[in-house]
């Protein structure tokens, strides 16, 4: 009996604490991500597979690392950048992650567009609706409502594990692609460079680790929920990239290997899936892009709100009432009218857009790293919870390799690689 009641206990411990980490690390499973992971194995095929393993580690140590800073500090990382390295910095920091998240919350709003179109609805009636569903949710309710809405959201990323499954790859091929990494003569590729960026940089992307932090302070996650928090941070990392290599897989199994090489977007990957994996692939593709666009249009003006909030000291949080924190409201408001209006009007180079944004964070991925690991090693701020030898190890190789292909990426376009 006791050991039932323990184990009981730390069952509701969990459940009260999970939430952040598991929302955060499957949010990036956006309409950008879903494009470029969809543009990756259509045009790469499996050769791209072999990433998710290095960037899953990378991704639950530097998730690992927010959270736990968030916990232990009980405040916000822009909040710790300003108190520790000035105003200046900060807001050069936040204003590129204004115009960085710009650019993925236009892409949000493109797959909402795009998964609706699939069933016949038109841009000029879903968009707008959509950004007001969107709007209601945050300001309308309170934080354990806004956040049961967005973990319900998170599982129905399954849908995209079946479509995988329904597309038939090649097991085989696959799981070895996954271990295994391609031949030297692709990694000299500037296409192959420049889409292994997008990859990394859509899986870890920057205004994570700043909503995450935001999200356990809110949450009033403290030192002794850490370790709970913890499995939250890791299990959420986990299942968003099966979700992504399931994507990565579906579009290689099909789209890849009937020479459908060029992806111009969600809603044409879901539609060249339906002759070759059949109606239900297709319906799932269309299904999980909505829910995807729909739950990060919430999120990333939400953790863009969080971020210019607390850098410059300004009341926020879903917890507060629009009278106690309008700007964070208002700069949530804004970002939402701009980004939804954006996709009325037409012709726009969408994917390319997305794609660009996902591998402008991959470039500014390390940037973020370096504030993150010069705070979390501070031991007058963090005392005996500053990182390990381990997860420095891991941090600061991630962002030298992160510079590293950016530099190779750059030198390939310049010698016509």
């Amino acid at each position: 009996m006791r050991f039932l009641r323990r184990w009981k206990t730390r069952i509701l411990i969990f459940f009260a604490v999970v939430g952040p980490g598991f929302i955060t690390a499957n949010v990036d499973n956006d309409a950008n991500g879903i494009w470029t992971y969809s543009s990756a194995g259509a045009q790469f095929g499996y050769h791209v597979l072999w990433t998710m393993v290095p960037t899953l580690l990378a991704l639950i140590v530097i998730q690992e690392m927010s959270s736990r800073m968030g916990a232990v500090t009980g405040k916000g990382l822009s909040d710790l950048i300003r108190e520790e390295f000035g105003l200046r910095i900060t807001f050069f920091m936040m204003l590129g992650l204004i115009l960085t998240n710009f650019g993925n919350i236009v892409g949000e709003f493109a797959g909402i567009a795009g998964s609706l179109e699939l069933f016949g609805l038109s841009k000029y009636k879903t968009v707008p609706v959509c950004a007001l569903i969107v709007w209601l949710i945050i300001v309308k309710g309170q934080y354990k409502s806004v956040e049961k809405v967005f973990l319900v959201a998170s599982f129905f990323y399954v849908t995209y594990i079946v479509a995988g499954f329904l597309a038939r790859p090649q097991w085989v091929a696959s799981m070895v692609a996954t271990i295994k990494p391609p031949n030297g003569t692709l990694l000299r590729q500037s296409s192959y460079l420049y889409m292994v960026i997008g990859l990394v940089g859509t899986t870890i992307a920057p205004w994570m680790q700043f909503y995450l932090q935001a999200s356990v302070v809110e949450k009033g996650v403290t030192r002794r929920q850490y370790r709970t928090s913890r499995i939250d941070v890791i299990s959420g990392c986990i299942f968003a990239v099966i979700v992504a290599w399931f994507i990565v897989v579906a579009c290689a199994a099909t789209l890849f290997v009937h020479g459908f090489h060029t992806v111009s977007d969600a809603k044409d990957a879901a539609q060249a899936l339906r002759p070759l994996a059949g109606d239900y692939a297709y319906i799932l593709f269309a299904m999980g892009l909505f829910n995807a666009s729909l739950f990060a249009a919430s999120i990333l003006p939400l953790s863009t709100a969080y971020t210019v909030c607390e850098g410059l000291g300004f009341e926020s949080g879903v917890g507060k009432t629009f009278k106690d924190a309008p700007i964070f409201y208002w700069l949530y408001t804004v970002l939402i009218v701009a980004g939804a209006g954006v996709i009325l009007y037409p012709n726009l180079p969408l994917v390319r857009i997305s794609i660009l944004s996902q591998v402008v964070n991959g470039i500014v991925l390390p940037f973020v790293l370096v504030f993150m690991l010069l705070l979390v090693n501070k031991k007058d701020l963090m005392g005996t919870y500053v990182n390990s030898r381990f997860y420095n190890v891991v941090a600061w190789t991630t962002t030298a390799i992160m510079v590293g292909l950016t530099l190779a990426w750059f030198w390939s376009l310049h010698h016509g690689g």
